[in-house]
């Protein structure tokens, strides 16, 4: 795998994309967060070598470089995820070439339903610690020390100061932020009545079918990073209503000025 990442980002600074300090991951119905970045540069996935190509609707499925917040930054418009049909390799590629491009800090958004019953649909959570319910590792594969330890601590996942700047920007702006522990499931079905019953009993707040992977990669190869969620259902087994798939997009769209303001603010004080 690494001689596939050093010629993806050989490919990549051959397009000019170097110097980026801040890499930005973004999640379903989270694409508008490009039309604050000055961009540069945009390459379609399926334009870069070894990597993957986004088969959900709501991922544009772009590589955007420019600046946001006085910083060069790197925005993956769309991510891979297990129900897709791609391999955990598959998935944290795009990390692997962002942290040998040379980011120092990875930003990721997702969206998420609500599992905590005092969480609300349009609200963000800021991730503090999360649960792998998706089966497997990044890091059960042959080889994987080349990019570090295989036995990774996961005492802290998420950087504890890139963390607090964000509660500190939050509570600055009169952003409502609440903090908890994101279950990654594999999906893409969602989850039954007793499911949401189990994610609850085992301290989940959110649930969703990303990020954790990323994470994982991230803290191997000593990537600080921060994620939030877009909460965008509530998942209460007692009271379940049909899956609205545009109603959770828009609800997504409703929340990301909240992000974009999030995300920015912290860039500018990387």
């Amino acid at each position: 795998m690494i001689k596939k990442v050093e010629s993806t980002v050989s490919f990549l600074k051959e397009q000019g994309i170097e110097d980026a300090k801040v890499g930005i991951i973004l999640g379903t119905g989270l694409g508008k967060l490009v039309d604050s970045i000055t961009i540069e540069k945009t390459i379609p996935y399926n334009e870069i070598p070894n990597f993957a190509v986004s088969t959900v609707e709501s991922h544009a499925g772009n590589l955007i470089y420019g600046s946001l917040g006085g910083k060069k930054v790197i925005a993956l418009q769309g991510r891979f995820h297990l129900y897709e049909g791609y391999s955990f390799s598959e998935i944290t590629f795009p990390v692997r070439v962002l942290k040998y491009v040379g980011i120092e800090n990875l930003l990721i958004s997702n969206a998420a339903g609500a599992i905590n019953p005092t969480y609300k649909k349009g609200e963000l959570m800021l991730i503090e610690d999360h649960i792998n319910l998706q089966g497997g590792s990044p890091l059960a594969e042959k080889g994987i020390e080349e990019f570090g330890p295989r036995f990774v601590d996961m005492i802290e996942p998420y950087a504890a100061s890139l963390n607090y700047k964000l509660k500190e920007i939050a509570q600055s702006n009169d952003i409502k932020l609440f903090e908890g522990v994101y279950a990654a499931v594999v999906g893409p079905q969602l989850e039954t009545r007793a499911e949401y019953r189990y994610l609850k009993i085992i301290g989940s707040d959110a649930v969703g079918m990303s990020t954790v992977p990323e994470v994982i990669v991230a803290n191997q190869m000593g990537l600080p990073c921060a994620a939030i969620s877009v909460l965008t259902d509530e998942c209460d087994p007692d009271n379940l209503q049909p899956i609205n798939i545009p109603e959770i997009l828009a609800f997504a769209a409703k929340a990301e000025p909240k992000l974009v303001e999030l995300f920015s603010n912290l860039i500018e004080e990387l």
